[in-house]
């Protein structure tokens, strides 16, 4: 079984910045790409950023600049480093990935979400 669980969510004023975690754990063999998604209220849920190797990543373009995703596959943890945030950042930032197991062949695994609020 995999697990994967975010962090670093919370309250921030418009310009301010966040880092947010997502480890995955249980029976890993390998992580293939992980991303960063997000939904806001009312609205469907969105691709922020993925990244498939350290030197492979692809932005949302209403980030680009501002968001800089990264992993550790030592601790097979992803990264979103959320700088300059803006009020239309608000949503609930979900972490996904790509992950086969010993057991099984490649599944996409979820987390369950960390709420960003960005608000003065």
């Amino acid at each position: 079984q995999v697990q994967l669980v975010e962090s670093g969510g919370g309250l921030v004023q418009p310009g301010g910045s966040l880092r947010l975690s997502c480890v995955a754990s249980g029976s890993i063999l390998v992580i293939n790409a992980m991303g960063w998604y997000r939904q806001a209220p009312g609205k469907q849920r969105e691709l922020v950023a993925v990244i498939i190797s350290s030197s492979t990543t692809n932005y949302a373009d209403s980030v680009k600049g501002r968001f800089t995703i990264s992993r550790d596959d030592a601790k097979n943890t992803l990264y979103l480093q959320m700088n300059t945030l803006k009020p239309e950042d608000t949503a609930v930032y979900y972490c996904n990935a790509d992950i086969q197991t010993y057991y099984s062949g490649s599944y996409s695994y979820w987390g369950q979400g960390t709420q960003v609020t960005v608000s003065s």
